[in-house]
């Protein structure tokens, strides 16, 4: 089966198609609105001087007019004759004779038709005029009228033609080649491999392409290194209660005992914790549909589940409704919680929530030690801990901030996460403003 052609091959068609067609164009126009006009002006004043040189020679005495006919012969390039050519009709001649028939035709009242004749001077064509009550045969060299239109216009349509195929395959593939590009960056990404981002130069249309697809790339990489953090870091953290694991099923052999029970069943929860976590984030965290929520209410009911005596939440937050996803929201304000209250203890917190016509600002602030400025966007990644000794003692699994990360992103939220004055962390979580119905507004 004959393959279909490339987009290269049919633009550098459809390019030429419409230079040629262009071109025949411009040239019809040329040749109707220009030449022509020309030519019958030409062909008209070249009948009016042969008409004329007829009648005159007719008038002159006969013994000067061999004179005349030299002096016609030198600054016209004109001849007469009493008698008419020898040479049979001439049934096809360049275009200018055929309107200098028409011109001949028009001043004498008589249809005629030149004949053309071989002479050593080169080519003649004749022409026979009523002067008086005889007729004169007057004749011009071939040489007088020095243009050749049609050959002008073939050699310009081949030129056009040559160029009209060069210019549309210096378009086509203008415009293919970072098509050409697209498809091996896909294809790479298909095999799983890294492409180079697209130069986002060129037309509007390809560098809002090229950016789409850098961003998709960008996309399809970051979730590559996450399956890949996620695999290591699952199998790193499931590696220490496993052993632990085994050592209590070998002493549980000697000797029963409720402590390494319950030791067991303690890792066994921290595995099944950790696994739902990572496929949590190995699914991705869904969107959640908002519904109109009293936000003081939501976010005091939140403190009071985190709260204690050692760490008290407080809540600083205007009254009023907001269309907000609870259940993601609650998750998310939890994850917060959950990381201050384990890097923070003994501190109080605060949840703060602010709201302005285009968006709501919910801060999770303490007086911690904070995070380290150059780790404030990386503690959002899967596994990432600052406690490089990963104890469960010191901290979690490093999958709360990232789950944060990915709830923010499947519901339009932003999370962001920056030092605060005199000491300790503030995260915030930015929710659009969306249309609150009439009868809750």
């Amino acid at each position: 089966m004959k393959s279909p052609p490339s987009l290269a091959q049919q633009n550098t068609r459809l390019l030429a198609a419409a230079f040629m067609l262009m071109e025949l164009l411009v040239v019809g126009l040329f040749v109707s609105l220009v030449l022509l006009p020309l030519g019958r002006r030409s062909a008209d004043d070249l009948a009016g001087l042969m008409i004329l040189s007829a009648q005159t020679w007719a008038e002159l005495p006969p013994n000067t007019r061999n004179a005349f006919e030299v002096e016609l012969l030198k600054s016209h390039a004109l001849a007469l004759r009493a008698e008419p050519p020898a040479a049979a009709r001439d049934e096809w001649h360049p275009v200018y004779f055929y309107l200098l028939e028409e011109a001949l035709a028009r001043r004498t009242g008589q249809p005629g038709h030149l004949s053309r004749e071989q002479l050593p001077s080169g080519t003649w064509y004749w022409a026979t005029l009523p002067v008086g009550q005889a007729d004169l045969t007057v004749g011009l060299a071939a040489s007088r009228i020095n243009s050749q239109p049609v050959t002008a216009l073939l050699a310009a349509l081949l030129i056009s033609l040559l160029t009209a195929a060069g210019v549309a395959i210096w378009l086509a593939r203008r415009l293919t080649q970072p098509l050409a590009q697209l498809e091996a960056a896909s294809a790479l990404i298909g095999q799983g491999g890294h492409p180079a981002l697209l130069p986002e130069t060129g037309p509007r249309e390809m560098v809002a392409l090229s950016q789409r697809f850098n961003a998709m790339a960008q996309q399809v990489s970051d979730l590559l290194n996450t399956r890949t953090t996620l695999l290591a870091g699952v199998s790193h953290d499931l590696r220490t209660p496993l052993t632990r694991m085994r050592l209590v099923l070998e002493m549980l052999k000697d000797q029963p005992s409720p402590p390494l029970i319950e030791r067991l069943e303690h890792d066994i929860e921290h595995m099944n914790r950790l696994i739902g976590q990572v496929l949590d984030l190995a699914r991705g965290l869904q969107y959640e549909t908002p519904v109109s929520t009293k936000l003081c209410d939501f976010l005091q009911a939140i403190a009071a589940d985190f709260s204690t005596a050692a760490s008290p939440v407080t809540v600083d937050c205007p009254a009023g409704p907001w269309l907000l996803p609870p259940t993601a929201l609650q998750r998310a304000l939890g994850n917060l919680l959950q990381n201050t209250q384990r890097y923070a203890p003994g501190a109080p917190v605060e949840l703060v929530a602010r709201w302005d016509n285009t968006h709501c600002r919910i801060g999770v602030l303490d007086h911690g030690p904070g995070i380290p400025a150059e780790q404030l966007e990386a503690v959002f990644q899967p596994f990432h801990r600052l406690d490089p000794s990963r104890s469960p003692a010191t901290g979690g699994s490093g999958l709360g901030l990232a789950i944060v990360r990915e709830l923010a992103r499947a519901n339009g939220w932003q999370v962001t996460l920056a030092a605060r004055p005199g000491g300790g962390l503030q995260a915030w979580i930015v929710l659009p403003r969306l249309e609150l119905p009439s009868a809750l507004a």
